[in-house]
């Protein structure tokens, strides 16, 4: 037998096992919460996170699971894929497959977001017109601010002035990507949650309604006492350390 025959019998059983992990009725419900039903069986996150462990990284396979069409096995693609070895022409082969949020905010939170692809991708990505293409550049910014601890601060500075300086999008996947990036950004440190803060408030003003949504909606949370209790603690915990 062939390596590729071999690949491609691989292929088959992640396929029959991921059919078998599904769920008919978890799979109909995904249109409830903007997701597409079409070529998925509906598997729980936690099983689908417990398969990728048990088959390792695989970039050859990663490519060839995508390459099926089935969201799950995408998004298992996702989380089997090595970040070392994508390439730039890759990923825009699979940004060109977007078609929902989840697949969406997966590539960026578990994959893109770990390569130096990750903020050139961005910054193009955001000015580009296909729905979710755009929120993949927006969603980048919060998943960096949540995964790149050693990340300056001024590299959020700048996210969030491009944010401001972003064209309105009121398309439910686009703007909800950019609320995501400013209040993600804005709990990171005391000092970007007064960035932000300014950014929200600007944006609260701002003559298009779908900015003033964001603002108001990042606004609210950043301000909140949860976000600044959360803050404290942290800020607390760090000057203690470093005594």
């Amino acid at each position: 037998m062939s390596s590729s025959e071999a690949s491609a019998k691989e292929i088959e059983r992640i396929i029959e096992r991921l059919r078998a992990l599904g769920d008919e009725q978890r799979r109909a419900r995904a249109t409830r919460f903007g997701v597409r039903s079409e070529r998925r069986f509906g598997i729980k996150t936690p099983d689908l996170r417990k398969l990728a462990r048990e088959l390792g990284r695989n970039h050859e396979r990663a490519l060839l699971l995508w390459e099926t069409g089935w969201q799950d096995a995408r998004h298992l693609a996702i989380l089997t894929a090595e970040p070392k070895k994508i390439t730039e022409a890759q990923i825009e082969a699979w940004a060109a497959d977007f078609d929902a949020w989840d697949i969406v905010d997966n590539a960026c939170g578990s994959l893109i977001d770990k390569t130096p692809l990750a903020r050139p991708k961005l910054r193009e990505w955001i000015q580009r017109p296909e729905e979710y293409v755009r929120r993949a550049g927006f969603v980048l910014m919060a998943t960096l601010a949540v995964h790149d601890k050693k990340a300056p601060d001024d590299d959020f500075l700048g996210f969030l002035e491009l944010t401001k300086a972003a064209e309105p999008d009121p398309r439910n996947f686009v703007w909800k990507a950019v609320d995501w990036a400013v209040r993600q950004i804005g709990k990171r440190n005391p000092t970007l949650n007064a960035a932000a803060r300014r950014t929200a408030a600007a944006l609260a003003v701002d003559e298009d309604p779908t900015r003033r949504r964001i603002g108001r909606i990042a606004l609210k949370e950043l301000e909140g006492a949860a976000v600044q209790e959360r803050l404290r603690k942290r800020q607390a915990k760090r000057a203690t350390k470093n005594r």
